[in-house]
């Protein structure tokens, strides 16, 4: 059983499938019920391609109703999943109640970290920081989630992305002069706003990007910048357009 995510809906669902296929194994492919679409194009285009049907078979849904049925199933002898945390962990306890060991690749979230210390030059930092944490609107498992700057210069850093946020435009991604796209649904909109309104009493400051009159309709976020005293604070990686920035002093760099 191969099951992707909704943020990358072609590569990694194309990636599972066919490094199963070429494993000599029979897959049964699950793409995130919010992408179905292209999966069943890309699985229409192997079938033409010469993968027989009955060795890749294309099954839509939701996760908690076909993926549950799926991993559940006797028949299944291994699994590979890309998503949250807390479904691996379902996945897991699943398969280990069946009576034979059954194989489970997973990748999961986590807290991506990029660590400056006062040797860099600003301009960079801004530049990276700003790309990896909120374009694709931060959905992307490689995206920045928190930052740790060097006490020394972290003023300067954090008023350059400050201004740097105030540049950005959020609104329709089919227009030219968009930075920053919507969320995936509203589903996640909501765990993000959810996220950014419990921190704003536990963070030392909170900055966000401006929203155009566009986005009030459509599952926007606003790109948001916290100020956080440590990574404690975040249980779950936040997938979105939210950074969290922690200083640190220089001697401290081997904690860090």
């Amino acid at each position: 059983v191969c099951i992707s995510p909704w943020n990358f809906p072609l590569a990694i669902f194309i990636g599972e499938v066919v490094a199963s296929l070429a494993a000599g194994n029979v897959v049964l492919a699950k793409p995130a019920e919010q992408t179905a679409l292209i999966a069943a194009y890309a699985v229409g285009l192997l079938h033409q391609a010469g993968v027989p049907r009955d060795v890749l078979q294309f099954l839509p849904g939701r996760g908690e109703v076909v993926g549950a049925a799926l991993t559940a199933d006797a028949r299944i002898k291994g699994v590979i999943f890309t998503g949250s945390t807390e479904v691996a962990q379902i996945i897991n306890r699943t398969l280990s109640a069946r009576a034979e060991d059954v194989a489970l690749v997973a990748e999961t979230g986590g807290q991506n970290a990029m660590i400056v210390d006062s040797s860099a030059l600003p301009e960079q930092v801004v530049t990276d920081v700003l790309s990896s944490a909120f374009d694709s609107a931060g959905q992307r498992c490689s995206a920045l989630r928190v930052l740790y700057l060097q006490e020394d210069i972290a003023d300067k850093v954090v008023t350059m992305i400050k201004g740097a946020m105030d540049e950005l435009r959020v609104g329709n991604p089919a227009r030219f002069d968009t930075d920053i796209g919507p969320v995936i649904d509203a589903e996640a909109q909501q765990g993000l706003l959810r996220h950014i309104n419990g921190l704003k009493d536990k963070a030392r400051s909170i900055y966000q990007a401006k929203l155009t009159a566009e986005c009030a309709q459509g599952t926007y976020v606003a790109p948001t910048l916290f100020e956080i005293d440590h990574i404690g604070l975040l249980q779950r990686e936040v997938f979105g357009p939210v950074l969290h920035v922690i200083r640190f002093h220089g001697g401290d760099i081997d904690k860090v």
